[in-house]
């Protein structure tokens, strides 16, 4: 029987359910076209921390805020009034005086391809000398956050810690404090080679990441992200998903929770990519000893992948923070990332009657 239990701090004592820290950017979208080829974009806010709090709060209904740092410019002002479009509170943001021409900090700007077909997606990230990766400790008075204003959740990953030599440093701040107060952490591995390269690779990405593992309630990661940033290895993933069934993946998560008795959760999606726009999409995760695997859905139709892995940890924080049940989390996680990579974007623009609707076995026919 499983032993799982978070024991989360009581609602009524704290402002947030969720609080995100992590960098948020402008997103370029040429639709059905390339990068270099296009002469319009569609605009979008995201980010891999950023993304699951805007689920939480849009799909999900829970209270949720963004912890993070934009120059005062324009472009600072359109990626908020994004965020206030989804309903994310603004009021923890971090405001930087803009030098007027970007020498000094500027806001991450991220151009992504869809892909179609045999087509893969594509991403070329503007990001370099941003407000949010110059975050360093003292920045954000996480007392006030987690002592004074109460959050039941804290959300980051290792997109964010992979940005400069200090916002490591942040993140290990803030879950110092968040664990002071009982706040519950998740860590979302995203392992990124392109983040990493400069500055170490991947022997960097264990170092920082094994150290931040230590603090971490709930891991979220996929068989490359715990390969790489945790030193994990995995055999036996093949290309139609068979992992989910062998003892190989299991063994990897039962390594990697022996190594780190905190996690209380550890939480992966699987996929097989048939084409950029057709994937076989599954999840399973560990709790309390035991292994729950999500409705397995093959062959699923995309239209937009970015944000899949993000609105699955939405759905799986969800389930485990309201719900208290590992099982139910795993497939709450599994349909809104489904959903949401039926829409443009980064975020989810998924309801949680559409969500309900799909786990309970609910088709494509017209609802009206």
């Amino acid at each position: 029987m499983s032993s799982f239990s978070l024991n989360l701090r009581p609602a009524d004592q704290c402002r947030y359910d969720i609080l995100s820290l992590g960098e948020i950017m402008l997103r370029l979208d040429p639709g059905e076209g390339r990068i270099h080829t296009t002469r319009s974009f569609q605009v979008w806010e995201g980010g891999g921390e950023y993304n699951v709090a805007r689920g939480l709060r849009r799909c999900f209904g829970l209270r949720a805020a963004v912890a993070t740092a934009f120059a005062d410019n324009p472009v600072g002002r359109l990626v908020e009034d994004f965020i206030l479009q989804g309903g994310v509170d603004t009021s923890l943001i971090r405001w930087v005086k803009y030098d007027g021409i970007g020498r000094d900090v500027r806001n991450g700007l991220n151009f992504t391809e869809r892909g179609y077909g045999v087509r893969g997606a594509v991403g070329c990230s503007d990001r370099g000398h941003t407000a949010a990766s110059q975050l360093k400790p003292g920045d954000i008075d996480w007392e006030h956050i987690f002592g004074e204003l109460g959050v039941r959740w804290m959300h980051t990953g290792g997109i964010f810690a992979a940005l400069s030599a200090t916002t490591p440093d942040v993140v290990e701040e803030a879950m110092t404090v968040a664990k002071k107060h009982g706040t519950a952490i998740s860590y979302d591995l995203n392992y990124r080679p392109s983040l990493w390269k400069s500055i170490g690779g991947q022997a960097k990405a264990q170092e920082v990441n094994q150290k931040l593992a230590r603090m971490v309630d709930v891991m979220i990661g996929n068989e490359e992200d715990f390969t790489a940033c945790l030193g994990f290895e995995v055999e036996g993933v093949d290309a139609n998903l068979t992992a989910l069934e062998t003892d190989n993946f299991k063994a990897m998560i039962n390594r990697a929770t022996a190594a780190y008795p905190n996690f209380k959760v550890a939480a992966t999606t699987l996929r097989s990519v048939r084409t950029a726009t057709r994937n076989d999409w599954g999840a399973i995760c560990w709790a309390g000893g035991e292994f729950y695997q999500a409705i397995h859905r093959p062959d699923l139709e995309i239209l937009d992948r970015v944000g899949g892995g993000d609105s699955f940890a939405s759905g799986l924080v969800y389930g485990l923070m309201v719900k208290g049940d590992p099982a139910l989390a795993v497939n709450y996680g599994a349909a809104h990332g489904a959903l949401a990579m039926t829409t443009p974007g980064d975020t989810s623009m998924a309801t949680l009657a559409e969500v309900e609707k799909l786990m309970g076995g609910g088709g494509a026919r017209v609802d009206r």
